[in-house]
């Protein structure tokens, strides 16, 4: 039991029924997240991970704290997903060094500008063309190295953004209260993207489409959809990391 993340484990018997019940939404989530791991994955593979983070979300479930299991089953699963990627140590030095250096162009572009940086200043910045940019963005986001599942509030010791906003039973009220600033402040992150940034995000999780369907609703290619993915979250990532500084 967890009690630090508020999740006990769920009764014995409910946990079969909670596993077979949710047993499409594993088949749902590797269909989306195929795109997102690197190649040498097999669905095999991530088929498996995603089983395993079912499985540990039916062990760790506990329906008194009033999340949904759906909501606390999804979580995991990417979780387990990524994790299994993290494990066969995928991304190379020189993938992390160059999101390192994109990181830090965002950075110190944000810094001096005042205002989210647009692709071809961060190239600029970079020293590369906005063809080798966006390319870059290609590499580093292939498989979601950054997600908005992933730690955004780096001072919640590991608690990602989303537990920060789905479980609120429980907690005092300066606890609250500190959370909806938290998501009133990622809301105002979110307007000072670009529109397509905007609507790549809005799409993928909440509408929750692929990256093909994104594709075909902005008129581009599906590569294009994962760079703007890759630098909208990049642009996220480095404002939420300062509130820590």
């Amino acid at each position: 039991m967890n009690k630090a993340y508020g999740y006990g484990p769920a009764e014995g018997d409910e946990r079969p029924r909670l596993i077979q019940s949710h047993l499409p939404m594993v088949g749902l989530l590797v269909d989306r997240m195929m795109s997102q791991v690197p190649s040498f994955l097999t669905r095999d593979d991530v088929t498996s991970a995603a089983m395993m983070g079912l499985i540990d979300a039916a062990n760790r479930f506990d329906a008194s704290r009033g999340i949904l299991f759906k909501t606390f089953a999804e979580h995991r699963i990417r979780g387990a997903i990524f994790d299994e990627v993290r494990k066969m140590d995928w991304f190379s030095r020189s993938l992390r060094d160059k999101q390192s250096r994109v990181t830090q162009a965002i950075t110190q572009l944000e810094h001096r500008l005042g205002r989210a940086p647009e692709e071809d200043e961060i190239a600029e910045s970079m020293g590369v063309s906005l063809e080798e940019y966006r390319d870059t963005l290609s590499q580093i986001g292939h498989l979601g190295c950054v997600s908005l599942h992933e730690t955004l509030d780096e001072s919640e010791e590991g608690r990602d953004f989303l537990e920060n906003l789905e479980d609120t039973e429980g907690k005092n009220p300066e606890e609250q209260l500190a959370e909806h600033e938290l998501t009133r402040e990622l809301a105002g992150h979110l307007e000072k993207l670009t529109e397509k940034e905007r609507m790549v995000i809005a799409l993928y999780y909440y509408e929750e489409l692929s990256q093909k369907e994104i594709a075909e609703v902005l008129d581009v290619s599906e590569g294009r959809v994962s760079q703007l993915h890759s630098q909208a979250l990049l642009k996220l990532k480095v404002k939420m990391q300062k509130r820590t500084r």
